[in-house]
């Protein structure tokens, strides 16, 4: 946004608000004449996941499990176009009009329903944490040919403007940048997201309480851009942990393999200093959704290595694309290399890789993978591991498309969506870590709607333990709030889960996709 608004040949500037729908949201609009972009900034305070219901038009209500219906702010932003739409036609003007909405909520079905929103012209940037941070520059310039597109449609909401920045550039590059822009002709840049994984037993919830806190590092994108990533310090009893995790046998035993034979090198080298070595390339791909304990397994990952000499230290950097590209030319090269410094000795985690991978031959995430390819084959960047997780479809395509990664990343393990006896056995460590207990009717009753839920489960926006540890959150609210009503008598009553603390458990079913 910051590129377009240097345009001396576009008129662009922001809006607080547009009655009768987007009240209370910033709005950048973007007018040459011809087109237009409307940019709804949406800060909603969380990030929560959304599903929306689209099929043939946009629904005005997103009916969300546990939650009341909330209007759809890609309604209101529909909404707010016809009526740009409508102020055009009544001055007799013609301009093609774009919706752009950048929000800090998780829309987990929107490659279902991308399809309904192009056809209304909008595109959809989601997963933005800290968006109330953030301005874009602009150009209010009046003597521009969009200023009196931008004063039709905006009529009498604009409140204030902000003074321009303007550098000539080439107007038929700005050009052909709103028309990518509009066109929604980009990857989306997700940012750090909070952890899927959440601990799956008592003892290691214990572990991570007692352990060093986690700590975090500024990578300097550039003089005016500094972004943080999350730095997992190394736990004491790794082998106790990997033992201890629900399910992930096969994951146990391929990771017991590869620790065994950087063990045996080691070893072999002690004995037989000129001995030649079997190569172990430590980096890896974790394959599979949320909630199937890929974080926690790259912590005692890094930890393992670290016990067998292979890695000197064992942390782990947490990172994601938004972590690698900037605002400017250069800053991808200039990332890289200050994350693999911080990550030097230990984890180098990359969570949704595949939006690295790009049609578009320009995108910056493709320069980011082919500069951790062209260091990783430095041979003194042995004391490092990789790893690259997301989606098994996704990854499995970026793979396919970039030859070099499937060499550089020949350890794949796939994280399997957990069995429902495997998930009632998450519930039944959760809830004893907080010393909590089921009655016989309340287990019973769990036990029936989680196995209903997991049969009619969508498998593209399923949580595993991340939804065990959120239907578990609402139980215990119902249970607190029951608990001080009723105030029991019997002390030990406090911790027991009654039938009556159950609460529905509400999940969307799997939908048919939109399109072929």
């Amino acid at each position: 946004m910051d590129a377009m608004a240097v345009n001396y040949a576009v008129y662009s500037n922001r809006i607080k608000g547009f009655d009768p729908f987007i009240c209370d949201n910033d709005i950048y609009i973007y007018a040459n004449g011809s087109n237009i972009v409307v940019v709804c900034i949406d800060c909603c305070g969380h990030g929560e996941d959304q599903v929306y219901e689209e099929s043939e038009g946009i629904d005005m209500l997103i009916f969300q499990p546990g939650t009341k219906p909330r209007e759809s702010s890609v309604w209101k932003l529909k909404e707010t176009m016809q009526i740009m739409n409508t102020r055009l036609e009544n001055a007799n003007m013609s301009s093609t009009i774009f919706g752009v909405l950048i929000t800090e909520a998780t829309i987990t079905n929107a490659d279902w329903v991308e399809d309904v929103w192009e056809k209304n012209n909008i595109k959809v940037i989601d997963g933005f944490k800290t968006l109330k941070h953030r301005r874009a520059e602009v150009n209010p310039d009046v003597n521009t040919s969009g200023a009196v597109y931008f004063d039709t449609v905006t009529a009498s909401c604009l409140d204030f403007k902000i003074k321009p920045k303007c550098d000539e550039v080439d107007d038929d590059e700005f050009l052909k940048a709103l028309k990518a822009f509009s066109n929604g002709d980009f990857d989306v840049v997700k940012e750090s997201q909070d952890d899927d994984e959440l601990p799956q037993d008592e003892e290691e919830e214990k572990e991570e309480s007692a352990s060093p806190p986690t700590t975090s590092g500024t990578i300097d994108q550039n003089l005016g851009l500094s972004v943080e990533v999350e730095i997992l310090n190394p736990i004491d009893n790794p082998r106790e942990e990997l033992n201890k995790l629900i399910g992930c046998d096969d994951i146990k035993r391929r990771m017991d393999e590869l620790v065994a034979l950087t063990s045996y090198n080691k070893t072999m080298l002690e004995f037989f200093p000129d001995s030649k070595q079997h190569e172990v390339s430590l980096h890896s791909v974790f394959l599979g959704r949320p909630g199937t304990g890929k974080t926690t397994v790259c912590k005692i990952f890094g930890s393992l290595l670290h016990q067998t000499g292979a890695l000197s230290k064992g942390h782990v950097v947490v990172c994601d694309r938004g972590t690698f590209i900037g605002t400017l030319w250069g800053d991808e090269e200039r990332s890289v290399r200050q994350v693999l410094e911080k990550a030097k000795g230990g984890v180098l985690m990359i969570d949704e890789a595949y939006l690295l991978n790009s049609k578009n031959e320009n995108d910056p995430g493709r320069l980011v993978i082919q500069l951790l390819m062209s260091i990783l084959a430095d041979e003194s960047q042995r004391d490092i591991a990789v790893v690259l997780c997301g989606y098994k479809d996704q990854m499995q395509k970026l793979l396919e498309t970039n030859p070099g990664l499937q060499s550089r990343f020949p350890n794949k393990f796939e994280f399997l969506d957990f069995s429902v006896n495997e998930l009632l056995e998450i519930t039944q460590s959760r809830v004893k870590y907080y010393e909590y207990q089921f009655t016989d009717q309340a287990w019973v009753k769990y036990r029936t709607m989680l196995s209903q839920a997991y049969q009619v489960r969508d498998p593209q926006t399923w949580g595993n333990a991340r939804f065990v540890a959120n239907q578990l959150d609402r139980i215990y609210i119902q249970h607190a709030t029951r608990c001080v009503k009723q105030r029991p008598k019997d002390k030990q009553s406090w911790r027991m889960i009654t039938p009556e603390d159950i609460v529905p458990i509400e999940i969307p079913r799997q939908k048919t996709k939109i399109g072929f």
